[in-house]
């Protein structure tokens, strides 16, 4: 709930007009499990509480660990439902890839996400529980909104959830510590840049059209060059970062052609380029652009104005990836989940203890 919704709560309840103040400390700061914990509350406001509402709060039904220090993480977010969110510590940073949906509409060629198709929209509480939920919540500094799901295909849920992220009364974060990315869907685009501050990045991968949307059928209603014509009317830099995000396929979309194409695309817009290692997907005729190769485009583009990077590649033995999460394969047992989608290269599954 937003402090807004906790005021109308707190006054159903007879609760005084500071109260909400007081339940959004112990959510959102204190990240209490139970009402009970709420001790500064009276005892007859919490009865009250138990009986009208939830906290919500609900821990991961599993956890597998790569060999990288990476955690994936598994939530339950319905009877039968269930996504995964990706915990990636490194060095002073600690990074969360939260989903949005369990599932996704997009059907990226390339993306086990899509190959599962959509079963539901996540709730801003089911988005957050993931944040709060974590057991190394303490330690995050960066949040992305890139795991399952199209974020702004859930635009009303995901925005409440990054707002009460970056609110003072919530979690407090500065919107430099959260980056969404989408394909590009228009409408949901244009209110994510007008009411949120957070960092922007495009899933891009081919920029000809033709060939985005043999990679991406989403290019065939929302264009890349439609979307590009958008952020040029808004300002990007230091303080809201905007990035397109690049997977390198060998052949496909790593030519001198489409440097010079992405160049022509992108010219005039303050952003960046993140090329991405292609992790191979199961049933998927695609190969990953060859290191050496990565290392001139980059190089390529850069010297040409267009600052570019390489994404460090995290959690792959463990399918966690970019592009590889899914929970299609889950079996479930009474309600609870059997293993995590992905086995290592091994075939073993290095499972961690669940809180």
């Amino acid at each position: 709930m937003t402090l807004p919704e906790l005021q109308a709560l707190a006054a159903e309840a007879g609760m005084p007009s500071f109260a909400a103040g007081q339940l959004a400390q112990w959510l959102y700061v204190k990240k209490v499990k139970t009402v009970d914990g709420m001790t500064n509350l009276s005892m007859r406001h919490r009865e009250w509480l138990k009986q009208h509402c939830e906290v919500g709060a609900q821990a991961p039904a599993d956890a597998v660990r790569s060999a990288d220090g990476t955690v994936k993480y598994l939530y339950e977010v319905g009877p039968g439902k269930y996504v995964e969110s990706v915990y990636i510590p490194d060095k002073d940073r600690a990074t969360l890839c939260v989903s949005s949906q369990v599932g996704c509409k997009m059907n990226c060629l390339f993306c086990m996400t899509g190959k599962q198709g959509f079963s539901a929209s996540l709730t801003a509480g089911q988005i957050l529980n993931q944040v709060l939920s974590l057991p190394e919540t303490d330690t995050l500094t960066n949040v992305v909104m890139m795991g399952m799901g199209e974020p702004l295909d859930n635009v009303d849920e995901v925005l409440k959830a990054l707002h009460i992220m970056t609110a003072p009364y919530g979690l407090g974060w500065s919107p430099k510590r959260i980056t969404l990315s989408t394909v590009g869907l228009r409408k949901g685009l244009k209110r994510f840049i007008e009411e949120s501050e957070c960092h922007l990045a495009i899933s891009l991968h081919n920029p000809i059209a033709s060939e985005r949307a043999a990679l991406m059928p989403a290019e065939r209603g929302y264009s890349i060059e439609d979307v590009v014509n958008l952020l040029h009317n808004y300002e990007f830099g230091k303080q809201r970062r905007l990035s397109f995000e690049y997977i390198m396929f060998r052949g496909v979309n790593d030519t001198d052609a489409h440097a010079r194409a992405l160049l022509k695309l992108l010219r005039g817009l303050h952003c960046r380029v993140n090329l991405i290692r292609y992790h191979a997907i199961p049933g998927v005729d695609l190969q990953g652009s060859a290191e050496a190769h990565m290392l001139e485009f980059r190089d390529y583009l850069t010297s040409h104005g267009l600052f570019t990077t390489i994404r460090a590649s995290r959690g792959e033995d463990i399918f966690a990836a970019c592009g590889m999460l899914s929970t299609a394969r889950d079996t479930k047992s009474g309600g609870r989940v059997g293993k995590l989608t992905g086995e290592t290269k091994s075939g073993k599954v290095r499972k961690e203890p669940v809180p």
